[in-house]
Parts: C-alpha cells; sequence; structure tokens
C-alpha cells in the first residue's frame, strides 16, 4: 500500500533562547518545543497530506504564538487542501488570524507578531508547494537538490543570522493582505522533499543539504541536517521535515 513517511526534528539552536518555529505532519502539530531526536509517522497516501513549517518572525514578541496558530489552523484544514485555490484561501485565512489574534493586543507585545510558513500537500497523484516568506521547500532526486518555494526575501550572505522577509503571515501594525506562492508538482519516484525554516538554509549552502540528503536515509538525513546546522552555529531556530512517498 502506498505510504507518507515524514521525519521531522525541532530544535532552538545554540543562541535563541527559546523556539519559535511550529510544525505540522497532517493532524500532529509540535509548537515551540525542542526535540534532538528526529520523529517519523506514516501515513497512508490518499486523504491530501499536509506537511508545514513556520517560523515565528524573530525580533518580534509573539512569533511563537503566531507559528503555533497557522500550523494548528493548517492541519485543521489539511484534508480539504486538494486545490491551489484551497490553499491559498486557507494561506488567507491564517493570515487574518494572525492579525485578529494579535488585534486584541493592541499596543501590546503581540500587537506586531508574525510568521512565515512553507509546506507541501502530497496527493496520490501530484504534489503542491507552498510558502509564504523565507522559509523553504525543495525537491530532492537523483539529479539534485531544487528549490521549489519562492523566497520572500532579498539575497543574504551564508552564515547571516538576520533575514529580511517582504511578506508574511501578520508581522505589522495593521492589516496586510499577503499573495501566497503555490506550486503544483508531479512527484518523481524516489524523489524526496524537504521542507525547513532559514534556520537550516542560512547556515548551509544547498550543497551541503544535497549531499546529507545523498547519503542518508529520511530519519538519519533530518538529524545529520540538524548536527550540520548546529555544527555551523546554530544561529536559529531549525525546524525540517523530510518527506517521501514510499511504493509499500
Amino acid at each position: 500500500m502506498p505510504y507518507v513517511a515524514v521525519s521531522a526534528i525541532s530544535h532552538p539552536g545554540l543562541l535563541r533562547e527559546r523556539n519559535e518555529d511550529s510544525l505540522a505532519v497532517g493532524p500532529w502539530t509540535l509548537c515551540a518545543t525542542v526535540t534532538e531526536n528526529p520523529q517519523t509517522l506514516i501515513f497512508p497516501l490518499g486523504t491530501p497530506l499536509v506537511v508545514a513549517v513556520a517560523d515565528g518572525l524573530g525580533g518580534h514578541p509573539g512569533g511563537d504564538v503566531a507559528s503555533a496558530l497557522v500550523v494548528r489552523r493548517i492541519a485543521s484544514l489539511g484534508p480539504a487542501l486538494g486545490s491551489e485555490v484551497a490553499v491559498r484561501d486557507a494561506l488567507n485565512a491564517c493570515n487574518r488570524a494572525v492579525y485578529q489574534a494579535a488585534g486584541g493586543d493592541r499596543g501590546g507585545e503581540l500587537a506586531a507578531m508574525g510568521t512565515t510558513v512553507a509546506g507541501v500537500v502530497v496527493q496520490p497523484d501530484s504534489l503542491l508547494a507552498f510558502n509564504v516568506g523565507d522559509s523553504r521547500v525543495f525537491a530532492a532526486s537523483d539529479d539534485g537538490l531544487r528549490q521549489i518555494s519562492v523566497d520572500d526575501s532579498p539575497p543574504h550572505p551564508a552564515g547571516s543570522t538576520t533575514s529580511l522577509v517582504t511578506q508574511c503571515l501578520g508581522g505589522s501594525p495593521t492589516y496586510r493582505a499577503v499573495l501566497p506562492h503555490v506550486t503544483a508538482a508531479s512527484r518523481a519516484p524516489g524523489e524526496r522533499y524537504l521542507i525547513c525554516s532559514d534556520g537550516l538554509t542560512d547556515p548551509l549552502p544547498t550543497d551541503v543539504l544535497d549531499d546529507v540528503l545523498r547519503k542518508h536515509d529520511d530519519g538519519r538525513a533530518a538529524f545529520e541536517l540538524w548536527k550540520a546546522a548546529i555544527e555551523a552555529g546554530g544561529p536559529d531556530n531549525i525546524t525540517l521535515a523530510v518527506v517521501r512517498v514510499g511504493d509499500e
């Protein structure tokens, strides 16, 4: 029976006091917590399965609140996210929900809370990739690693500990609409997908990510990617998921 395997890990890194990243894998969520070993979940291939990473904006109070709100809403909507329109509508609803939650705290510490989000919706014959902000989705195949999300940020040097985003969910004192990136892709046999916050991609170049994924299976790859980011200084929260569709 075809299945979807997801190996995920989330960690604050070495410099941040807390983890403001959150993660959704199907109905399962992990919010503002710490795992030092990958968790692997298996689902039957059929109903749309969403896997998403949300990175609360650093330097803005309430980043953990915003990221948790978004992944919990996405997880609850997951089985209904079978089309590009449905995914866009869900992300726009998440954006409104973050502003609504912040609006009850006018002038307070949650007033400008915000988060990025990136993820995939796995379906029997295809895949939808989506993002708002600079969290990323990659496809890993024999031909190498290719990014299928679209960064909402200007380029910044590898090793940088700060990121600027041109759009995110929430993140400003007054409401701003977003234009989510949603891409439909066919699934190639044996292809895997990496979804991650910039705590992985800022300290590590793409060729390192590609090398790790080529050398290791899912759970070990997730662990080695996290370990490489820690060894590169762990400048930010690190959250990632490795997604694979199996045939048996």
